[in-house]
């Protein structure tokens, strides 16, 4: 009895972290770089795209390889782009930070499949060789990403 209650309480958890995300990915995510770059300019302040959506609910509500491979064409164009400016603008660089802890936090909600595009990020997030100041501002980012990306 105790067997089948904890088989049953496993296969559970299995269906409703499968279950629980079956909402379909919001048109907004999809849209281009030029789109998340806009809405980023309110970091570090709550950031959403154009219809409110907010970054980590579009990595969480990816629901395929061909969702992940749009989403992540945006997301990597957009964070290479500020990688390249973080050094030199210190706004940039927590627009990047906050990039990389939306995908963070919405990659934690998934069943895995978006754990290499947030992998894929923090290592634009790393700029070896910049100024403490910048690496300060990335982390700021980080923080706001996390808490309201």
């Amino acid at each position: 009895m105790a067997r089948r209650l904890t088989a049953i309480v496993a296969l559970t958890h299995v269906l409703a972290g499968c279950s629980g995300g079956d909402r379909a990915m919001p048109a907004a995510c999809l849209q281009d770089a030029a789109a998340v770059q806009r809405a980023l300019g309110a970091a570090p302040g709550a950031v959403a795209l154009q219809d409110g959506t907010r970054l980590s609910t579009c990595v969480q509500r990816v629901r395929g390889d061909s969702e992940l491979q749009t989403l992540g064409v945006t997301l990597t164009a957009v964070a290479d782009d500020l990688e390249r400016r973080a050094s030199r603008e210190t706004g940039a660089a927590v627009r990047l930070g906050y990039l990389v802890g939306a995908v963070r936090k919405g990659a934690r909600e998934t069943n895995g499949i978006a754990l290499e595009l947030a992998r894929r990020m923090e290592g634009t997030a790393a700029l070896d060789g910049a100024p403490a100041a910048v690496h300060a501002a990335v982390r700021r980012g980080l923080r706001a990403g996390e808490r309201t990306g």
